[in-house]
């Protein structure tokens, strides 16, 4: 059952995070250490937990892996997801990471595909 896979999903904190911040946009894997702040190894197997549920699509772009909310979003996922917006108010682990993601995309159109900006540095914006 597909609504059964969606709540398995979003039993743990980190993939509720991974998936707030989807919400949003495509993101990249650097993108999301430098907002969560945990170990590239412990978001990847999240992301590979939910791509395995079919919640997630990822597009290789160089030698990047950008992920992005399955279409189409099943509506019980964007359901939850809505929900989860509305908890960004008193959430404040949902409203940091988000505010994370907005300093770092005003300072950066994507840190790890960029020359300019090398993923050590996208880190180093994300600790400020």
């Amino acid at each position: 059952m597909h609504l059964l896979r969606i709540y398995d999903c979003l039993c743990d904190a980190t993939r509720l995070r991974l998936l707030n911040l989807l919400a949003q946009r495509s993101l990249c894997v650097c993108h999301f250490e430098a907002v969560l702040k945990l170990p590239q190894a412990r978001i990847s197997r999240h992301l590979a937990y939910l791509r395995r549920h079919a919640l997630v699509t990822v597009t290789q772009q160089g030698p990047w892996r950008v992920y992005a909310l399955a279409e189409p979003t099943p509506a019980a996922l964007r359901a939850n997801l809505a929900c989860l917006q509305d908890a960004q108010t008193t959430e404040p682990v949902l409203r940091r990471d988000l505010e994370r993601l907005a300093t770092i995309s005003a300072r950066t159109d994507c840190g790890c595909a960029t020359p300019e900006v090398p993923r050590l540095k996208l880190l180093r914006l994300a600790r400020r």
